[in-house]
């Protein structure tokens, strides 16, 4: 069942969030009701993950050293930083990528995936690297040529990495919460 759970959570997570891209028309004729469906969508596939993730049985189908985690810790980090800079006035390095909030995910899906060997973290990590590669795909193909956002200044940079390491102790102290120690030792 936890499998089923983990599977069915990426399929609903992708069809919430890809809705939007490919069925436009059917998702804008609901007006307000079509964001509150996708939002309900979505808190049930992330709910449908965690629960899968959480039982499904332990397989084991490759060991990652253990210089893996600074390796993931680090780029935590950088993830934090891509994905919320985002939100804020792009940077010097955040005026450079195209989809900062979806480069943040992937590079956060990549970490994870170097750090953890078994079924369940492959399957999960996995599926929401290709989900956020085709959602890219998709939203490249319906928009138009990109025109690269002004920088924000040096102070707002600064401001943004001090919001990354914010990101990352949240995080972190999530992850010591459920359970699992993000840090070496």
């Amino acid at each position: 069942m936890a499998w089923v759970m983990l599977i069915g959570g990426l399929v609903l997570w992708s069809a919430a969030h890809l809705w939007k891209r490919l069925a436009r028309a059917h998702r804008e004729k609901m007006g307000d009701a079509g964001r509150g469906n996708a939002a309900v969508l979505i808190l049930a596939s992330v709910g449908l993950m965690i629960f899968g993730y959480r039982w499904a049985e332990f397989v084991t189908v490759w060991s990652p050293p253990g210089f893996m985690i600074h390796i993931n810790n680090l780029l935590m980090l950088i993830a934090m930083y891509v994905y919320l800079s985002a939100m804020a006035a792009p940077g010097l390095w955040i005026a450079r990528i195209k989809h900062p909030q979806l480069a943040g995910f992937k590079i956060w899906t990549l970490a994870h995936l170097l750090v953890n060997g078994d079924l369940a973290s492959i399957l999960l990590f996995g599926g929401l690297l290709a989900w956020a590669v085709v959602n890219l795909i998709v939203i490249n193909k319906q928009s138009g040529p990109w025109a690269r956002p002004e920088t924000a200044p040096v102070k707002s940079e600064l401001a943004m990495i001090g919001v990354g390491l914010i990101g990352f102790a949240v995080v972190a102290g999530l992850h010591v919460a459920a359970g699992k120690w993000p840090f070496p030792g």
